[in-house]
Order: structure tokens, then C-alpha cells, then sequence
């Protein structure tokens, strides 16, 4: 996954907070609103206001950005809205944030909807429904090398400096899907705390081009090219393959599904690929303790990885390596019945059991389907 840079506000005063540095994060179309009060718990030592508690609804879909816009002084509504209606592009999403201070130490924080935010984070993080309602009831949600670095403590609250100062409960540490993210908070931090307001727009379009992509969203926002930020992951990389081997994500799954279980829409394949790392992006471990491209469990992959010899693999089975994976995962879907229609629902739902999680394999593999003209399940 890409970088987003995270400049200097030339409007410093307009936000009263100081400005982006590092990389940033992803996600769709948000708007920050009020947020729905279901009742109010015990403020942490420190805080002003009471914190609201909220319950998130439930989680039904994972998305991926393509590219981002970062604009130090805020991406306009209007950008936002040309940007919405360039051909190909299917979400939007923009985020309020700024560099501010916790401990004495300088940290990146993005201001979010959790309902909607948590569909751009990796599956195993917009699962976790305690994580997503403790944030949307007034806590923040750090980065793993955040946790780290800040010492944070479970059931802690910390103070958090911008254009006020702070104290917010810890709701916990998760991988956030992009390096660069310290601290997320719910809107209402967001606007206590001054965060810049839309400084990052990010855009999926899986259909387009990378290059056409950036040549349409640039004309759209009229920002120049050195604030778009690509995040696609665009080629598999291997040091040594034969003539033939796949170079991209997509051609892998497309050949794994013919090579390993014809009848299998490679479609599938792309939308497990997809939810379960981003096509590689959050490898893991997850809290389950799967492992790589495809989210195998260790004991699973004892029993179904092979060794994609054709494509110039060589030694015991990769849980890491993407040629390996892939194919393993095609097996494993033939083996549960994927390839005939009665049972892809079943083999899926073996891959994860979770009936929200066939719908949503389901639905993007008909997404793909429409995108890339392959079979629709």
C-alpha cells in the first residue's frame, strides 16, 4: 500500500492545530455528523464534556482505495463531488486530520465515522464490533507501533493536544491497513481537537487505470500531480520466475481458478483475495494467527498449501509466498465444493464462516465480474 505525505497547512490558523506529516489512511465517503446518543458514560479524569456511548451496527463490507488526494488547506465539497462523478470511480472518501501531540510525542490523527470508516480497515479490524463501538463512544484507536512507542495501557486515557487539549479513553490497537496512522478518533474529538477539515480524499476505482485514474481525478479536483498519492498495489514481484508467471494479482487469480479448480469463478478468488489482505497489503498475523495473501491458519496450510512449482517455486509450501497461496486457496474452495454454483456459497462460508462475509465475497466478485469481464458467480 502506498504512502500519503502530510504536509504543511499553509492556513495553520484556520484549523488551530498543527499540520500532517508521515503517511496517512483510507476509507469512503464519510460525512461527519452528529453522532446518534444512546446515553452517556463516566468521563475519564481530565475530559469536559460527557463521552456518548454508541453501538456501531453491524459490519458488511470491506473496501480498498486506489488513490489518494492529500490537500494541506482541505479538499473542497466541490472537488469531492467532481471527484465522485469521474467515470470508474466507485467511492470517495474524505478524512479530517492533523499532526498533533500525546506524551510529548508527536502523533498522526485522523477524525472519522466509525460506522463507515471501519469498511477500509483490514478484515480482522472492522470485525472487531467492541473496538469500533468504544471508538464511536469517545475513545481512539491506535496503531500497533503507536501503542508501542506511546506505552498505552488497557482502560488508560490519555491527553491529546491540538487546538485543545484532550483527555481520551484508549479503546485499544489494531492494524489500521497503512503505515502512517497513530491515533483515529470519532467526530467529536475530531472537531474538539481542530483536525484539519477533508485533508486527505481517497478514492477507489478498481476498473480504471492507474494512469488514467490520476489523469481524471487531477483534472477533477485541479490539484497537481504531486498531491495524488497511488496506493493500488500494482505488480507481484519474485526474483526469479519463468516466462508466463503471473505479474499481477489479478492474472494470479485468474490462472489459479483455471489451473487448480476449473469451474471456480477466478472472480471468487479476487474477492477473497481482496477482503482477506488487501491483495497482500495486511499479510498479518491476524488474533486468529492466519497468516499471508490468502489469511491461511497454520494448521489449514499444513493441509492444503502446495508449492506452485510451474510458476518457478521451489522448497516446502509459503504461507507468505502470494504464487503458493493463491493456488492453495483454489484447491481449498474445489475441495469445499466451489466449483460447480449449488456449492460456492458452501465453500465459501468454509473459507470463513461468517454468512455476512458469503454475502459480501459474493457481491464483489459480481462487482469484479462487471469491472474486468470475467464470470460472475
Amino acid at each position: 500500500m502506498g504512502r500519503l505525505r502530510w504536509r504543511r497547512t499553509p492556513h495553520p490558523a484556520a484549523v488551530g492545530s498543527p499540520a500532517w506529516r508521515g503517511a496517512a489512511a483510507y476509507g469512503a465517503l464519510v460525512a461527519v455528523t452528529a453522532p446518534w446518543l444512546l446515553g452517556y458514560i463516566p468521563l475519564p479524569p481530565g475530559s469536559a464534556t460527557p463521552v456518548p456511548t454508541q453501538t456501531v451496527a453491524a459490519f458488511h463490507r470491506i473496501i480498498l482505495p486506489d488513490l489518494a488526494v492529500v490537500d494541506s488547506a482541505g479538499v473542497s465539497q466541490p472537488s469531492l463531488a467532481r471527484i465522485a462523478k469521474v467515470d470508474g470511480v466507485r467511492q470517495v472518501l474524505a478524512l479530517d486530520g492533523a499532526q498533533l501531540t500525546m506524551g510529548g510525542h508527536q502523533v498522526n490523527v485522523i477524525g472519522v465515522d466509525a460506522q463507515l470508516y471501519r469498511s477500509w480497515t483490514p478484515l480482522r479490524t472492522a470485525s472487531n464490533q467492541r473496538l469500533w463501538n468504544a471508538l464511536a463512544s469517545g475513545g481512539f484507536v491506535a496503531s500497533r507501533s503507536a501503542r508501542r512507542e506511546l506505552g498505552l495501557q488497557a482502560g488508560g486515557s490519555y491527553a491529546v493536544t491540538g487546538a485543545a487539549t484532550v483527555t481520551l479513553p484508549y479503546a485499544g490497537s489494531a492494524p489500521l491497513g497503512v503505515r502512517g496512522i497513530d491515533i483515529v478518533v470519532a467526530a467529536q474529538a475530531s472537531a474538539r481537537l481542530g483536525l484539519i477539515h477533508n485533508v486527505i480524499a481517497l478514492i477507489s476505482a478498481p476498473s480504471l487505470s492507474i494512469r488514467k485514474l490520476r489523469r481524471e481525478v487531477r483534472a477533477a479536483a485541479g490539484v497537481p500531480a504531486r498531491d495524488l498519492v497511488t496506493l493500488r498495489q500494482p505488480t507481484l514481484t519474485a526474483a526469479a520466475t519463468p516466462t508466463g508467471t503471473p505479474t499481477t494479482y489479478l492474472q494470479l487469480f485468474q490462472e489459479s481458478a483455471a489451473q487448480y479448480c476449473p469451474g471456480l469463478p477466478w472472480t471468487v478468488l479476487a474477492a477473497i483475495g481482496q477482503i482477506e489482505s488487501g491483495d497482500g497489503t495486511n499479510m498479518g498475523p491476524s488474533s486468529a494467527g492466519a497468516l499471508g495473501p490468502m489469511q491461511f491458519l497454520p494448521s489449514t496450510w499444513a493441509e492444503w498449501g502446495i508449492t506452485a512449482t510451474q510458476w518457478g517455486q521451489t522448497g516446502p509450501p509459503n504461507i507468505w509466498d502470494p504464487w503458493d497461496a493463491v493456488p492453495s486457496a483454489a484447491r481449498y474452495l474445489c475441495a469445499a465444493g466451489g466449483a460447480t454454483p449449488a456449492g460456492l456459497p458452501g465453500a465459501i462460508f468454509a473459507y470463513n464462516h461468517a454468512n455476512w462475509y458469503v454475502a459480501e465475497v459474493l457481491a464483489l466478485a459480481r462487482a469484479y465480474a462487471q469491472d474486468f469481464g470475467g464470470p460472475s458467480p
